[in-house]
């Protein structure tokens, strides 16, 4: 048992279960379970765990598509003391057992048919091994999560949180995200990403309804917004452009009157997209939030700041943020540099990495890779990651700012923007572009003959099937870089 009047989430759902049993918890699909079930669910599998050797103070590897038997494992796990380590359910073998072996997991939680030298055992399975479903002692996880990197470094690398799994004995009327006990919470994101984890933890931690989706759809994401009558939704732009793609008449036809709350986050939004959601979803607001899966510093925008700043992700609320040059010195409001974060004064560290090291600067500043520039009044506005910035004779590109105009033709589904070498610029801009509907080259140049200045636009276009984005949206623009230059050193 905490004291400090916080408890851990183990003892909140058995108070959620005692308080409210028949209150929806997690729906997924067809399928909802009360939060007495999801306390009955989480402590057969916590059996099961137990019985394949969880402890306290172990990272647990979890790899299942969203559903109710994801929500149930997390807790199972928690309740053990133990940390959810959320990875894709899509990873190839080598990730697999780089990731659990960095981890030490004693299991994952999966349906892998990989062979990695460790167990591998779905929610299913979990479920079916133990049929006491009573309560467990109380446990405290040392560490609420742990993600893997959203980074390309081609490494395994593994954030665990500074936080304990630790939440409010007293339920708040608000928690973070502006969640609060009422909601009916739509996450369509797959959560083995941080934010929609993180999410997920919050809302269950509150007592509200979560609803999750096993794979996005735009129309069936408006569809589960009327259904459920939802209250908060999350979304990344990426979802939000194939949303806002439908034809007019999809859209129209379904009630989003209920939505109060909607965040994005994860990805760069473009300024015209944004914007749509803002006069769409209103009078909800649209808010966004800038921060790493590190928590050392946050920034918040909401829709109606927004319009007033048009293009920033907010204004620093947790922490500190600054923009250094090259040289290591703090560059003044309106100059592009790297963004430096630190946690708050006397605080406790906010994370730590196993498999990496941060890159920091005196003073405790520490850097996500991401520039950026502030404005006078304090707001700040992303340009892009350092590592995917194209040097164009001398000139610096960020892939970013062309993919937002490119994405705006609306026969555009996605866009990934690298520099290619070249001997006399150095690099050239070339656009690999994903398609919804025909359209020749010379038309998207038209297209950006009015949106670019001439030595931004690509000098080279290549038209793919596959999808450039995974479920949150990024784009590994490092590892399609590395593929193209391997492809043009092969003999022909």
């Amino acid at each position: 048992m905490a004291d400090d009047g916080m408890i851990s989430f183990g003892e909140k759902l058995r108070q959620h279960a005692r308080t409210q049993p028949d209150k929806p918890a997690v729906t997924c699909g067809e399928e909802t379970i009360t939060y007495a079930e999801l306390n009955r669910r989480s402590n057969r599998m916590a059996r099961a765990l137990q019985a394949h050797g969880v402890k306290q103070g172990d990272l647990v590897t979890l790899g299942m598509p969203n559903g109710v038997g994801f929500v149930a494992a997390a807790h199972a796990i928690w309740k053990l003391g133990a940390t959810p380590q959320p990875i894709s359910f899509r990873l190839p073998q080598g990730e697999l057992k780089a990731i659990a072996d960095l981890a030490e997991t004693p299991l994952v939680i999966a349906q892998f048919t990989h062979e990695i030298g460790r167990p591998i055992l779905d929610a299913d399975a979990l479920l079916t091994a133990s049929d006491d479903d009573s309560d467990l002692p109380d446990a405290i996880p040392p560490i609420s999560k742990a993600p893997t990197s959203g980074g390309s470094t081609g490494r395994p690398k593994l954030i665990l949180s500074g936080q304990p799994g630790l939440t409010a004995r007293e339920t708040p009327e608000a928690g973070g995200f502006r969640l609060r006990p009422s909601e009916t919470a739509l996450i369509p994101a797959p959560m083995y990403h941080n934010a929609p984890f993180g999410m997920m933890m919050q809302a269950t931690a509150l007592g509200a309804h979560v609803v999750v989706m096993p794979r996005f759809d735009p129309e069936a994401t408006l569809a589960e917004i009327q259904k459920r009558r939802a209250t908060w939704v999350y979304l990344v732009p990426t979802m939000m452009s194939r949303i806002w793609r439908l034809p007019e008449t999809v859209r129209a036809a379904y009630d989003l009157s209920s939505v109060e709350t909607l965040w994005h986050m994860a990805a760069p939004c473009p300024a015209w997209l944004k914007e749509a959601f803002i006069h769409w979803i209103a009078p909800g607001e649209v808010m966004e939030l800038y921060a790493g899966t590190e928590a050392q510093a946050v920034t918040i925008i909401t829709g109606s700041e927004w319009l007033e700043h048009r293009g920033s992700v907010g204004r620093v609320t947790v922490g500190e943020m600054a923009i250094f040059g090259e040289d290591g010195q703090p560059l003044p409001p309106g100059q592009t540099g790297e963004i430096y974060m630190r946690r708050p004064p006397g605080s406790p560290p906010t994370y730590r990495y196993l498999g990496a090291t941060p890159k920091t600067l005196p003073g405790g500043w520490e850097s996500l890779g991401d520039l950026g520039w502030f404005d006078d009044d304090g707001y700040l506005y992303l340009a892009d990651r350092r590592a995917d910035m194209i040097l164009v004779g001398g000139s610096n590109v960020y892939p970013a700012e062309i993919e937002a105009a490119l994405e705006e033709h609306p026969a555009v589904q996605s866009v990934a923007v690298i520099g290619l070498p070249d001997e006399d610029l150095g690099n050239l801009v070339h656009a690999i572009v994903q398609l919804r509907a025909p359209v020749r080259e010379d038309e998207l140049r038209a297209h950006l003959k009015d949106r670019l200045v001439t030595y931004k636009q690509p000098r080279s276009y290549e038209f793919v099937d596959e999808a450039l984005r995974d479920d949150a949206g990024k784009v590994r623009r490092s590892a399609l870089r590395d593929a193209r230059l391997k492809k043009a050193a092969q003999p022909a």
